[in-house]
């Protein structure tokens, strides 16, 4: 034991001394994703690809309402069978509604994904890039930092060579 704690106190000092050459950076991850004109791009061609069906959706929510609205005011005046008939079909629009929305919200993730996967690819590059160019030794991001000095942040400049792409 006592050899242990004689070792360990010997190596502390050189792990303490190696550790303080190490050149540190910091990334916010959360500034890039607002930030970067890749992102905005990828947003307005989610927004265009997904803008008819989201139309879509909103039309047949409207639809709905008004057969609900229709039942509710006329239910009591309408004979059994028609209150049936309109019972059925508010339930059947209800269904196909509730389906079309949960494919359009999957179909939406994953396309979402795809698109954030491509960023985070080309941030990763551009941050590994400028790692390399400022002899960072290590770069963290903000969601496990709790502090980081402004000296170390270089956030700035890989959005800098983000926009210039």
């Amino acid at each position: 034991m006592r050899n242990l704690l004689v070792a360990t106190a010997l190596v502390l000092p050189v792990s303490l001394a190696q550790a303080a050459d190490v050149k540190l950076g910091f990334v916010s991850i959360a500034k890039i994703l607002n930030s970067a004109p890749q992102a905005e791009a990828a947003s307005k061609r989610l927004e265009q690809e997904f803008a008819p069906r989201q139309k879509g959706l909103v039309e047949a929510q409207k639809s709905l309402r008004k057969q609900e609205e229709k039942l509710s005011k006329d239910g009591a005046v309408m004979s059994e069978s028609q209150r049936r008939s309109l019972e059925n079909e508010i339930r059947n629009q209800a269904r196909e509604l509730k389906r079309t929305s949960d494919e359009f919200r999957e179909d939406f993730n994953l396309r979402r994904n795809e698109e954030l996967g491509k960023f985070q690819k080309q941030v990763l590059e551009v941050i590994n890039s400028v790692a390399k160019e400022e002899g960072f030794d290590l770069v963290v991001n903000d969601s496990a930092t709790l502090y980081f000095s402004p000296q170390v942040d270089a956030t700035e400049k890989v959005l800098k060579r983000l926009t210039t792409k």
